[in-house]
């Protein structure tokens, strides 16, 4: 409102208020046409990928589902655990004892150049080449013969580079500050790393796990070639077994028992999925100190 005087009063004009301007909710007003269409690809491949993860899920639990047997498959799940169980002792330790010494301790050398590079190489390879080597060294040469602790040395091999290589990462995610802090108050390099750097790391440590955990549980080649296929319980290390992966490809392979591979196929699955989840929830956990 305006006041203007009009000889001995006063009047007040109306003032136009002004609207406040339209908050614009379009993300893609200022995008090009091009970038537009990149978007949109991008869009359809991402929706196919989760598309086709749906449908085969949905088909292999259509088909299976009616013929899980839990009971039946207790040897083979017994002794998938004693494989991934045996492969994470031997590799992570090692593993994240390797993965400290190129992060923390390690200087730019022709050693460390070499020993990277071998690293990558290896986490490379083919699994089947590990189950040939095992099958060579660990079975033949060594006489281990096909057992788990052969199998169990040959999937250590394997996933090692994995662990080296997301430990490592994880540990370069620890912000500089953490040690800088730590070393300040007196402590030493090594309780710097044990008790600052090594529980900050922990999520992305414990994902390469889960990611190694999921690759022994889901290998075939490399155990079949190094641990055998006979269907039991293993009573010790030294005696052959047959994990889930090993009998989900014997039950395809025979071309008799489809129904019952497609139920192997869902106890994978669900346990793929559990210890994912379980992963998850944990490193959440451990991230936000609950």
């Amino acid at each position: 409102m305006e006041a203007k005087l009009s000889g001995n009063t006063v009047q007040e004009t109306p003032v136009a208020e002004q609207k406040p301007a339209k908050k614009n909710n379009n993300p893609f007003k200022y995008v090009s046409t091009k970038e537009k269409i990149i978007y949109g690809v991008i869009g359809l491949i991402a929706f196919s990928t989760f598309a086709m993860l749906i449908w085969i899920l949905s088909y292999i639990f259509m088909k299976g589902i009616g013929h899980v047997n839990i009971a039946g498959l207790m040897p083979a799940i017994i002794t998938t655990i004693y494989m991934v169980l045996m492969g994470l002792v031997i590799a992570v330790p090692v593993g994240m004892g390797t993965s400290i010494y190129l992060s923390e301790y390690a200087k730019q050398s022709k050693f460390v150049k070499s020993l990277r590079f071998a690293i990558e190489c290896l986490a490379a390879v083919p699994s089947i080449l590990f189950g040939l080597f095992g099958m060579m060294f660990f079975v033949t040469q060594l006489k281990m013969g096909y057992s788990i602790l052969a199998g169990g040395l040959t999937v250590a091999l394997m996933i090692l580079p994995t662990v080296v290589k997301t430990t490592e990462e994880a540990l370069k995610t620890v912000p500089l500050s953490y040690r800088e802090g730590s070393l300040a108050l007196g402590a030493s390099k090594f309780a710097t790393i044990m008790k600052v750097v090594l529980p900050s790391a922990v999520p992305g440590i414990l994902t390469g796990i889960v990611f190694s955990t999921g690759r022994i549980i889901g290998e075939t080649a490399a155990i079949y070639l190094t641990a055998g296929m006979v269907f039991r319980v293993p009573s010790n290390v030294m005696e052959s077994g047959r994990t889930l992966s090993v009998h989900l490809y014997m039950l395809a392979k025979e071309g008799i028992s489809l129904e019952e591979a497609y139920g192997t196929a869902i106890v994978l699955l669900l346990v793929v999925l559990t210890l994912n989840l379980l992963t998850y929830v944990i490193g959440r956990k451990m991230k936000h100190g609950k």
